[in-house]
């Protein structure tokens, strides 16, 4: 990221003076199957990367069925079939190239490296230059046509930017230059304050205000490794704290690129026969302003992912949210998570697969207050704006 590239990049007053009018800008062209109306990790990050960018580009999106209705302002999204993927590709790679033939952006985006073969022949019919955002596990899916289609793409792709060192690694693993790979984290929301969300959130649920509340947001696929943590960690905690609970927030998986799913009912029987049944709670899928209030009224998110093979966690949103509402997270040290969590900052990052080791940091952390200054210091670094500015230095020609 060059000097030069931070200054064209500036989203305040003197981005507007660089920009001053949209047929000045350059134009760039994103092409994303995770987009709202879906809500996800990589849904709100693809919605926030178009909202960023367009403060220094045209932006146009090519997105699935009912993106256009959630569309950033001043952001054009043409529409392709969310299902069944072949038929999503199909039309989302007529758009995209027709985009390219009429519109001649000068960047082409993949929001993901699913779309990455999109993003290179759209931008091969207009010399556009060509990037792509991989997350992880879009790096490793093992079938066989998508190893042999579109791995070929993102080595072809002029800028990789990943989304943490894991992920990284793993683009330098399929042979892409260094040179080419950016590291820019996921950003997040940085919150208003709010001193009556703690005591709303706990009695919607039933919660007596000195109840110990655990935390677990996400998919519940195999990585995330739930079933696991209600087997070998909350047993544990349960002799030390006798009323902790445990809320889940998040449902299976139904549009993931590849992932293993750990069912509700498979997680509350293993509770059960651990003799921790009672201690869970399944609130499925919530909206944004109850997922918020769950961060502030919880005490400590759990994050006990696994090292799954070709399953990697590309990054940990979900701690870096919690960070965010000054929740902090205990995690194992796998994967992006180290970058999401920073150790005995925002929370703490234990050995894989040491459930002692989890359980001593658990109860270390709830009876030690964090500092919430070196926490919001950590979690600036990751607001929207700083990742937006990070992005369109890494895209735009280092001469820029």
């Amino acid at each position: 990221m060059t000097a030069g590239n931070e200054a064209a990049c500036r989203s305040d007053a003197s981005a507007t003076k660089l920009h001053p009018t949209p047929s000045t800008r350059q134009k760039l062209l994103l092409v994303t199957r995770n987009f709202p109306p879906l809500w996800g990790g990589m849904e709100r990050l693809n919605w926030h990367m178009a909202a960023e960018l367009s403060k220094s580009f045209e932006v146009r999106v090519i997105a699935p069925m009912g993106a256009a209705q959630h569309a950033p302002p001043g952001v054009t999204v043409r529409e392709a079939p969310l299902k069944p993927l072949r038929r999503f590709l199909l039309h989302a790679a007529a758009l995209a190239r027709r985009e390219a033939r009429q519109w001649k952006p000068d960047i082409v985006l993949a929001g993901s490296g699913l779309t990455a073969p999109l993003a290179w022949w759209a931008a091969r019919a207009c010399d556009a230059r060509t990037a792509v955002y991989v997350h992880g596990l879009d790096l490793t899916v093992p079938h066989p046509i998508y190893r042999a289609l579109w791995r070929p793409a993102l080595r072809r792709m002029q800028t990789v930017i990943a989304n943490s060192r894991a992920t990284a690694s793993l683009a330098k693993d399929l042979g892409i230059d260094s040179k080419r790979i950016h590291i820019v984290h996921p950003g997040v929301d940085i919150p208003e304050p709010d001193p009556t969300a703690r005591e709303r959130f706990r009695a919607t649920q039933g919660i007596a205000a000195e109840t110990p509340v655990l935390l677990s947001v996400g998919r519940l696929t195999e990585r995330k490794g739930l079933r696991e943590f209600v087997s070998d960690v909350l047993p544990r905690l349960a002799t030390q704290c006798a009323d902790v609970q445990l809320i889940i927030i998040g449902e299976t998986p139904s549009n993931a690129l590849y992932a293993q799913v750990q069912t509700p009912q498979s997680i509350q029987d293993a509770a059960n026969k651990a003799g921790v049944g009672r201690r869970l709670t399944f609130l499925g899928s919530v909206p944004e302003n109850a997922l918020s209030d769950a961060y502030r009224g919880a005490d400590l998110l759990v994050f006990p992912i696994r090292e799954l093979p070709g399953d990697i966690e590309g990054f940990g949103m979900v701690a870096a949210e919690a960070a965010a509402h000054g929740l902090p997270t205990v995690a194992y040290a796998l994967g992006g998570a180290v970058d999401a969590v920073a150790d005995r900052i925002s929370g703490r990052l234990v050995t894989a697969e040491d459930a002692q080791a989890f359980a001593e940091a658990v109860l270390e952390t709830l009876c030690t207050p964090s500092d919430g200054n070196a926490m919001a210091a950590f979690v600036g670094k990751l607001a929207w704006p700083e990742f937006g500015r990070r992005v369109c230095a890494a895209i735009l020609p280092t001469s820029q």
